[in-house]
């Protein structure tokens, strides 16, 4: 049969048989042969002009459809939640098909923009076309650019408000926007890059004037893609709550429980007490309470408010706003445990002995009614023997026995030997129109640290009762530090003059002995820094790999369902082992598990992005008004292309490129993490004490950039000789190198 099908013909075959649309598939299923092929491929190519076929690559399909197995571009979650799709590249007539993304376990987390190699399957009937199903993840959609728009003869370029972007982008005529000359804008990459000329993007989104008061969160929020609004759907839910009632609930309203948190806390989700233990088996124990908003039992699996608080993952605070997980008719009023105020919540009894083991414990789900609320500093006040009128009342009875267990805490915290890890927090307070007006670091008190061990006792106590009841959940995991970090950090120890054993089995308590031989001495700050960076990010997951920084075999977050969805997860698990009610874990939380886990992880490395950056902005805006002042400070980084320098005053860090170290060529080693000039013979090293001057503070970026003026107390050296140029001494070190090469290649010849 060498007879061409009618064009119809062959338009209902493709449709029928979506996995065979190569020509040779079309020949084969109508026996066309030889010459015939030429007529075929004809009317293939009429269909195509026609519209009415598509050709991608080398196969066809019915231009009303899509071929079973197609590159999409991830259009992002819709107000539910579902995650979307369509036809990367689209190019046909209307709106592209949807196509409803359906996950299986193990598939990695996707995101707005991601590109996917997905399997379709057509649906009908539905809101959407087709459903997906993930082959592979290849990549991410255009680039977004965030910067400064600015004016030019022909379109516009765009400044990148990054600091470690240097590239400007040209926009064409007609993809401006709307956009004026100094606006901050949004904008997406046009086209691929290329080696010659710069790369061409198009405005997406006006952000309005870039100095507006309180406008420097705004950039970290759309940069790092923050959801901060609410859709009308997710408020609604909101609004409609109504308080919990005390029905199927232990009645703890006679327990003198306590919120202690900032003066600026913007919501309240934890309460503590504690008193002696009456048991005579228990002499010099205690009884602990921590009692923490029941938020499980107003944002139920699978609700418009369960599926918006998933894709945010937990609140993101800036110094001038909130972005909260929940709206703030729960997060700041029927969730939060208010002074006074009835609130429902899951409340963990932990009985410690003397040396401050806990012995035993149990969850309630519960009614409380906060005693008080006191900030940390009126909490330490009282304990140090100066009350006010609101702590007064509350010192024997509360306060009191509050810090008398946690001395006892303290004591096992101590056995336990968690890292100790001492980084103040840094802290920056804005006027009423958003500028700066002092940056400060916050004191460290005992107040703080009593909270904070309660609440790490309750994480441990939630994760030993869901483990104990096989109830699913997720940990909170912290890996060891891999081999190649901890060789870097013993290089830094080794370069301050301390001492981190090779050879053994970490433990905590190693990295313990060099930040304790450390502290109080000018390497401190340096040391506890280069710990910290060894570390590996925290994650959730429902597999458990123990928690390396407190040391702890198994841990969960349990105490801040407010403003982390990991707590919430933890909160219908316990309601699910307990057997509380239908608020528990869904099966469709449990199915999803690990791709929660993944996607609240990267909600969190996302905030904690933004809020670095925002604080940077701040900083340079606020030290903007110095340029040309001198400051001491600590070298805090080393790299091939200069060094970092932090602050003392504001812990504000800064680069010193090396260009401006002299005309003398710097060695980098970045083992021992150090800079060495080649005629001068000066080192420059970590932890170094050196005086800078601040020669550059630009406040949309975030940027400071410093001029070095003493390392030590002393007035950097002169090159021997006199010096050279740089450019001189990379031609040296450069032919020095060749000479070298030559010589070992010489060598080799002779051998053979």
């Amino acid at each position: 049969m060498n007879k061409l099908p009618t064009k119809a013909a062959l338009i209902a075959w493709l449709k029928e048989n979506p996995g065979k649309t190569s020509k040779r598939d079309i020949a084969r299923a109508f026996g066309i042969k030889g010459a015939a092929r030429i007529d075929l491929k004809k009317m293939l190519r009429e269909l195509q002009d026609e519209g009415i076929l598509e050709k991608h690559r080398r196969t066809y399909h019915d231009g009303t459809t899509l071929p079973p197995v197609t590159v999409l571009a991830v259009t992002g979650p819709d107000k539910n939640g579902d995650l979307y799709g369509e036809p990367a590249g689209w190019e046909g007539e209307g709106k592209p098909p949807r196509i409803l993304m359906v996950a299986k376990k193990g598939d990695p987390a996707l995101g707005k923009g991601d590109r996917v190699l997905a399997r379709l399957s057509p649906v009908k009937d539905e809101d959407h076309a087709y459903e997906g199903r993930l082959i592979r993840k290849i990549g991410t959609g255009p680039q977004k650019i965030l910067g400064l728009y600015r004016d030019a003869s022909e379109g516009g370029r765009i400044m990148p408000i990054d600091k470690k972007a240097s590239t400007e982008w040209i926009v064409p005529d007609g993809a401006e926007g709307g956009a004026r000359d100094g606006e901050l804008v949004e904008a997406e990459q046009t086209g691929p890059k290329t080696r010659m000329g710069l790369p061409r993007a198009r405005v997406v989104e006006v952000l309005g004037d870039p100095m507006a008061p309180r406008a420097v969160s705004l950039y970290a929020i759309h940069a790092h893609g923050i959801p901060d609004a609410f859709p009308d759907e997710v408020l609604a839910e909101a609004e409609l709550a109504k308080p919990a009632t005390k029905k199927g609930r232990k009645d703890l309203t006679d327990l003198p429980l306590i919120t202690i948190d900032p003066a600026d806390a913007r919501d309240h989700d934890d309460a503590i007490c504690a008193a002696p233990d009456d048991d005579p088996k228990n002499e010099g124990g205690f009884v602990v309470w921590v009692a923490i908003a029941d938020v499980a039992h107003y944002v139920t699996p699978g609700s418009v408010l369960d599926r918006e608080a998933r894709k945010r993952g937990n609140s993101t605070y800036f110094p001038d706003r909130v972005v909260p997980m929940l709206p703030d008719r729960l997060s700041g009023d029927l969730c939060s445990l208010h002074e006074g105020d009835l609130r429902p919540c899951i409340a963990v009894r932990m009985v410690l002995d003397s040396a401050g083991n806990r012995i035993h414990h149990r969850f309630v789900r519960a009614m409380m009614r906060s005693a008080a609320s006191l900030t940390y500093h009126q909490a330490q006040a009282a304990e140090d023997g100066t009350p006010d009128e609101k702590t007064a009342p509350l010192l024997e009875s509360v306060i009191r026995p509050l810090f008398a267990a946690y001395r006892a805490a303290a004591k096992a915290r101590e056995r336990r030997q968690p890292l100790h890890l001492d980084l103040p927090e840094r802290k920056i307070e804005l006027s009423p129109e958003g500028k700066v007006v002092s940056v400060d670091f916050r004191e460290r008190l005992d107040a703080h640290r009593l909270v904070e061990e309660f609440m790490i006792m309750a994480n441990v106590a939630a994760a030993e009762t869901l483990e104990k009841k096989r109830i699913p959940f997720l940990y909170r995991v912290h890996e060891e530090p891999s081999p190649e970090k901890l060789d870097s950090l013993q290089e830094v120890a080794q370069a301050a003059g301390l001492v981190l054993p090779k050879g053994q089995v970490l433990k905590t308590q190693h990295l313990n002995k060099l930040l304790d031989a450390a502290a109080n001495t000018a390497n401190a700050e340096i040391i506890n820094i280069s710990v910290l960076r060894s570390m590996t990010q925290a994650y959730y997951a429902p597999q458990n790999f123990g928690h390396f920084g407190l040391n702890l075999r198994r841990y969960a977050h349990f105490t801040s369902p407010i403003r982390r969805y990991a707590d919430l997860i933890t909160h219908r698990a316990l309601v699910t082992a307990h057997g509380w009610g239908k608020d528990g874990l869904s099966p469709d939380d449990i199915e999803r598990l690990e791709e929660t886990g993944e996607l609240i992880s990267q909600a969190e490395r996302r905030s904690m992005m933004a809020e670095r950056d925002t604080n940077d902005r701040y900083l340079a805006a606020y030290l903007a008004e110095r340029v040309g002042n001198e400051f001491p400070g600590k070298i805090s980084g080393i790299a091939r292309f200069g060094l970092f320098v932090r602050l003392d005053e504001t812990g504000a860090d800064g680069l010193i490129p090396i260009s401006t170290l002299g005309r003398e060529y710097f060695r980098h080693d970045a083992d021992a993490q150090t800079l060495t000039g080649e005629s001068s013979r000066m080192v420059l090293k970590l932890g170094q004490r050196v005086t800078v001057r601040l020669a550059e503070a630009v406040p949309v970026t975030g940027g400071l950039m410093f001029e070095l003026l003493t390392v030590g107390g002393k007035p950097l050296p002169r090159p021997k000789g006199g010096g050279q140029s740089r450019g001189a001494a990379r031609k040296l070190a450069a032919r020095k190198k060749k000479q070298a090469k030559q010589r070992k290649l010489e060598k080799r010849r002779r051998g053979a």
